[in-house]
């Protein structure tokens, strides 16, 4: 498959403060690649470092093979960013900055003029090509800073809070967008603090906290690495009037109510259901739901940005 980013000890100092600490991670080419850590953990250091915009006090990023800080030009070529803020020209029409954006990668007219026209319906801005940036909705602006990103038609794409305070239908088009995108071979990377976000789209994942990787690994391979209690969720078709009743069950550590749903905590899921459905008939109980829960990645990254932050305290 090969790589389309590699990162090698990355090194980053403001003044004195370390912000990145020996960083290293690749990205496979045509995958989805999710960058997660809490704010201030050097997600947006490292993103600006792989697209050129910082340079790093050491280590080493290349992009398709080409060194960012040696052949700048080259790696940039095959790379689009799509920022977390607004870069677009907000006095400009949706056309004059895609256009304006295709200049600047030296695309020839025709072809620029047809990508344009492609990425303005693929984002339903086809008729408001006309108009001027600064009346767009926060979505139609998230949009169009995706097709400007796009517009060079680029083997890597760089994304930063994506869906990031869209209202539910602009978020579920840019998504859509995104794995489609990818289906068609372009590697995304994106960064994000939305852990469910990450979870649902990406291949693998970096948590970074405090400036050093604290894992790499594939979402539900994460989520094995931590040993949390399970447990059963599940919803009758009529209110319990003892829900302490269910603690009896064997192998019932505690029991919560969430809502109209009842979870059951256990070590051992799959060995509480035969004697938790025994219970609903005798009580005369109809399942509305069951759901067996396992650890989350919300719960991986909570556990690992807590263990970096006290390894940090031990140090100091």
């Amino acid at each position: 498959m090969g790589m389309a980013i590699e990162v090698k000890d990355l090194v980053k100092y403001y003044g004195k403060f370390l912000a990145l600490e020996n960083v290293s991670f690749n990205v496979k080419k045509g995958e989805i690649f999710g960058f997660l850590g809490p704010n201030g953990a050097g997600k947006t250091t490292t993103q600006k470092i792989l697209t050129g915009i910082l340079k790093p006090s050491g280590g080493k990023v290349s992009i398709l093979g080409y060194d960012i800080e040696k052949d700048p030009l080259l790696a940039k070529k095959f790379t689009g960013i799509v920022p977390d803020e607004t870069n677009a020209y907000i006095e400009l029409s949706a056309w004059d900055n895609l256009t304006l954006m295709g200049n600047l990668y030296g695309m020839p007219g025709k072809r620029l003029e047809e990508r344009a026209d492609e990425l303005l319906k693929m984002f339903d801005l086809y008729q408001r090509r006309k108009d001027r940036v600064k009346g767009f909705s926060r979505g139609m602006k998230r949009r169009l800073l995706l097709a400007m990103g796009l517009i060079h038609e680029p083997d890597i794409l760089f994304l930063d809070e994506p869906v990031s305070g869209l209202d539910v239908q602009s978020a579920r088009l840019m998504r859509k967008v995104i794995m489609d995108l990818n289906q068609k071979g372009i590697t995304i990377f994106l960064t994000t603090h939305n852990i469910e976000e990450a979870n649902q789209m990406c291949h693998r994942v970096a948590i970074i906290c405090k400036g050093k990787i604290a894992a790499i690994d594939r979402p539900e391979s994460l989520k094995k690495t931590i040993k949390v209690t399970q447990s059963l969720e599940v919803a009758f078709d009529k209110p319990l009037e003892n829900v302490e009743e269910l603690k009896e069950i064997p192998g019932v550590e505690e029991v919560k109510t969430h809502g109209d749903k009842i979870r059951l905590f256990t070590s051992d899921p799959g060995h509480i259901i035969k004697p938790l459905v025994i219970y609903s008939q005798d009580k005369n109980l109809e399942f509305i739901s069951l759901n067996t829960l396992g650890p989350s990645l919300e719960e991986v990254f909570v556990n690992l940005t807590e263990e970096r932050r006290q390894d940090i305290n031990e140090k100091q």
